[in-house]
């Protein structure tokens, strides 16, 4: 067992040193390119290149906001005008000497850092939406630029800083610094979008609401990244300030932060090395044409940008790297990512959980929108190891319930406790710090990403996700182990999750909720649209999270047979309020839970009868 524990381990070890070979080939050989480029490349050329490499890792920090977190942001410009700014101030201002170069080094990288927190608060606060982020990102560059007019003669107005002393370096050793610069930060940039980390920025882009459920703040992740992608903007527009001694307010405006977009977009947004080899060639092109085409260079690049976003939305480099499988293999390269290794994590032990204090306390929960009460007087208790159904006719406001017991701000009034905490008004991703995990009505994941990665998202909070890789083994509650060996998705842990059906997503969903270690479990509906087989397989599972883990679980749920098959108790809800709670036997001969189902009282009665019956018989 210990060699071949040893082995395995050795294998993922090669495995993952394997996955590293792309981008650690690609990077060498670009350095080797970057060295040698200036013994054969003239002078002009490589004055446009040292600048195109400037504006390329500007293009790389919108290619990670937008094409890979879904944030469409115009304000990046700005934080490359703050670097520029900086160094053209500094310099102009107090003179050049190393001590001076380090400051205005240091108040680029601190001025956007600030500026990226502002503007990240604005964007980004609990509730705002896509739009509203990208007004934001519209605004600042214009609010940018107005200030460098308004600065008079400190700022240059509109003729922008000229004249001051710069860097003394070669041309060589500045296309040196520029070239080994941008070949690192995009190796970094590829090292962190392809770590289990990085895919957290796919499942924000994919489903943000999901993130929150899972305990991730989508607001904090997102502020975090513009930070550093604006400090990476800043200290690219010092270099460019350094090198060509000249600063302009175009720098840092509107129409600059367009054409980062449209350089991303054409290379192919979400690839990272498109939109750096778009706007280096886009940049270089226009050198060139620009001065004898000065009018028509402009109106080519509408043009071409229209084309690509009509015939190809994805950008040319998604299109070279399909045309890749026409190579040899052994041209083609590429690793294929393989699934992970399924193991059982350590839960904690039944026998350590108090199932004597509540696990869940509602207390005269209410929700209204405007005069109208969906929510009334709820009052519910729950214990662990109580698997309590929830159930009422269609509008009797159940998943409404469930809103308000995962999200404190959903709810009117009235009191939540979770295991004993309180969730005032704390949001959804909070709350499941206090032990809820919530399954939504229809399924809810990730559908960019593989089933695999979308449970490695779930164990986010539990396990924090690497920067630098992406683990070979894959950590899992014994229970979610279940579920996905009762749906048979741990052969499909490679698969992406739009290919799954959508029986497999509702599985796939609630292995997710489980993947969280939860104490209290939110189902609404879990097993909509999984066979006869898989609800069988599906209710022992959560019969075993109930009796054998302690599991508190709370299930909205149609199928009146599966209900009676699992439930310790039933609670009763119509119209907004809790008609009866009981066992299932009171339940089925109750006259007022039949009064409910007025117009379908038989078919729902017999239903429960029938279950109860046949329940009875198997005891």
């Amino acid at each position: 067992m210990i060699n071949s524990i040893s082995t395995s381990g050795l294998t993922r070890q090669a495995r993952a040193s394997r996955s590293l070979l792309p981008v650690a080939g690609v990077s060498i050989a670009a350095l080797v390119l970057v060295a040698v480029m200036p013994s054969v490349l003239d002078t002009y050329l490589l004055n446009i290149l040292i600048r195109a490499f400037c504006f390329a890792m500007v293009a790389l920090t919108v290619d990670i906001l937008w094409g890979y977190t879904g944030v469409l942001t115009f304000g990046q410009s700005a934080f490359f005008g703050i670097g520029a700014y900086a160094a053209g101030l500094v310099f102009t201002h107090m003179g050049f000497s190393p001590a001076h170069a380090w400051l205005a080094l240091g108040i680029a990288v601190a001025g956007a850092a600030a500026v990226a927190v502002l503007v990240g608060w604005l964007s980004f606060y609990q509730g705002a939406t896509p739009l509203y982020a990208s007004v934001i990102s519209l605004v600042l560059p214009i609010v940018m630029t107005q200030l460098l007019f308004s600065g008079g003669t400190f700022t240059g107005s509109s003729s922008g800083l000229t004249g001051y002393t710069m860097i003394d370096l070669s041309l060589e050793a500045w296309f040196w610094i520029a070239g080994v610069t941008l070949v690192l930060v995009t190796a970094a940039a590829w090292v962190f979008v392809h770590s289990d980390a990085g895919k957290i920025l796919i499942g924000i882009r994919d489903n943000e609401s999901r993130c929150e459920y899972l305990g991730i703040n989508p607001s904090l992740v997102k502020i975090g990244l513009l930070v550093v992608t604006a400090v990476v903007a800043s200290v690219a527009g010092f270099g460019y300030a350094s090198f060509s001694g000249v600063v302009a307010p175009e720098l840092s405006g509107f129409v600059f932060g367009t054409e980062i977009i449209i350089w991303v977009a054409l290379g192919g947004r979400g690839t990272l090395i498109g939109p750096v080899l778009g706007a280096i060639f886009i940049e270089t092109t226009s050198a060139y044409l620009s001065g004898s085409l000065p009018f028509l260079w402009k109106l080519l690049v509408g043009v071409g940008f229209v084309l690509v976003i009509i015939l190809l939305p994805q950008g040319l480099m998604p299109l070279a790297l399909r045309l890749r499988r026409f190579l040899p293999r052994r041209l083609a390269g590429g690793v294929n990512a393989a699934a992970p290794t399924l193991l059982e994590a350590p839960g904690q032990k039944p026998h350590s959980i108090d199932r004597s204090t509540p696990a869940m306390r509602l207390e005269h929960v209410a929700k209204n929108f405007g005069s109208l009460k969906v929510l009334e007087g709820i009052d519910i208790v729950a214990y662990p190891g109580e698997l309590v159904s929830l159930v009422g006719p269609n509008g009797a406001g159940k998943t409404t319930l469930m809103r308000c017991m995962s999200d404190g701000a959903e709810r009117t009034s009235g009191t939540i406790r979770i295991n004993e905490h309180d969730i005032r008004r704390l949001p959804a991703y909070r709350c499941v710090g206090f032990g809820i995990g919530r399954k939504f009505q229809t399924a809810n994941v990730f559908e960019s990403l593989t089933v695999a990665e979308c449970l490695r998202i779930a164990r986010a909070k539990v396990e924090r996700p690497s920067l630098l890789r992406q683990k070979n083994t894959l950590s899992l509650p014994s229970y979610a182990l279940a579920v996905l060996r009762a749906t048979e998705l741990d052969r499909k842990l490679d698969q992406v999750c739009r290919n799954l059906s959508h029986g497999e997503q509702q599985a796939l969903e609630l292995a997710m909720v489980l993947a969280l270690e939860p104490r209290v479990i939110l189902l609404d509906e879990p097993t909509a649209g999984l066979t006869k087989a898989e609800r069988t397989k599906i209710g022992h599972i959560l019969i075993e999270l109930s009796r054998d883990y302690g599991l508190c679980c709370l299930l909205v749920e149609h199928d009146l047979d599966f209900v009676c098959e699992i439930s310790s108790r039933v609670v009763v809800l119509h119209q907004g309020k809790i008609v009866m709670q009981g066992t299932v036997k009171e339940v089925v001969e109750s006259e007022l839970v039949q009064s409910v189902y007025a117009g379908n009282a038989t078919p729902v009665s017999q239903a429960l009868q029938q279950a109860t019956a046949s329940k009875g018989a198997t005891a």
